[in-house]
């Protein structure tokens, strides 16, 4: 049996870890689901701000909003699928200390309180949802993100300041440098490191750069399993820059960013978009300097400004992992 139960899938269909958090990380698994059935999400634990933020600092527990809406995208496209995963999303309006609750991450904590285990709570929830995969955090406990930043002092420039916390490095004013993890030695998931050693194919990105994509990179244990596996690396990039935490960014500095947290790892694939590569011939290079193969294809969204398709990136998946 697969890890969590699951019994294996068609041959011919690739075991799949793809990593990060918010919206890149639901793309990459609403795309990946028609892809394979043996797929499991890792997900960043570091939230701090709205929904999730209030229930880790009230009950002290890992912040559900990420995995919340993982899970959402592992919803199947039927009925039962489209309804649980609106009813996971939809939060409460009112001027009381519900509001913006989303539900999703009062039933992932309720789960928790009453079993006890993460990892057992977030398999609950996905057998309640039919979820197509498997959603783990890549640590069993709470973190937070520290990052050094440029240009918050404006007599200073040159200076840099520390700042702490998910959503203030993605919403500051200044120029993110590098980030890293408070505890710096988290204990990984065990489930998560036994998935990327069975892993064929793991994915990482696309989503935001400094607050979702590399913490995954900054647990120790992780970090050295996506070294030692086996499994081909997938690198999709982001349609571009974005505010607060990577403006100005070409492709090639993300890149950049990624190799700098994480100097030892590999990448097999890097995966961008044909209409955000200014220079492809400059790409290529630095995504051989990681090792890495360059596919640029179509893979935006025509109705969503910075959005990935997940139909298109499901067809571009499915090619390269064939």
């Amino acid at each position: 049996m697969q890890s969590g139960g699951r019994p294996p899938g068609p041959r011919s269909a690739p075991r799949v870890v793809a990593l990060g958090g918010g919206h890149g990380l639901a793309a990459s698994l609403s795309a990946l689901r028609h892809v394979t059935d043996q797929l499991t999400a890792v997900v960043t634990v570091a939230d701090n701000g709205g929904s999730s933020g209030r229930l880790r600092r009230e009950l002290g527990v890992l912040p559900p909003g990420d995995l919340r809406m993982a899970l959402a995208a592992l919803c199947r496209d039927d009925e039962w699928g489209r309804t649980w995963a609106d009813v996971l999303q939809h939060r409460f309006r009112s001027n009381g200390e519900l509001h913006d609750h989303a539900v999703g991450n009062l039933l992932i904590v309720a789960l928790w309180e009453l079993l006890g285990e993460a990892v057992d709570g977030l398999d609950w929830v996905a057998r309640l949802l039919g979820a197509q995969g498997r959603v783990l955090p890549m640590s069993a406990v709470p973190l937070d993100i520290t990052a050094r930043v440029l240009g918050l002092v404006p007599d200073h420039p040159e200076e840099i300041t520390e700042i702490r916390g998910q959503a203030e490095v993605a919403t500051t004013e200044g120029q993110v440098v590098d980030v890293a993890l408070d505890p710096a030695d988290p204990p990984a998931c065990p489930e998560a490191l036994v998935a990327i050693a069975e892993a064929d194919w793991v994915v990482v990105g696309p989503g935001s750069w400094f607050t979702s994509v590399i913490p995954n990179l900054l647990v120790p244990a992780l970090c050295r399993g996506l070294e030692q596996t086996s499994a081909r690396r997938l690198l999709t990039l982001n349609l571009g820059e974005q505010k607060g935490e990577t403006d100005g960014f070409s492709p090639e500095t993300h890149i950049e960013v990624l190799a700098a947290h994480a100097p030892d790892l590999r990448i097999d694939v890097v995966l961008a978009d044909e209409g955000h590569v200014p220079d492809p011939a400059s790409l290529r290079r630095t995504a051989e300097s990681l090792g890495a193969d360059l596919v640029i294809a179509d893979i935006a969204d025509d109705d969503r400004q910075l959005h990935h398709a997940p139909d298109k990136l499901a067809k571009v998946y499915r090619e390269i992992f064939a």
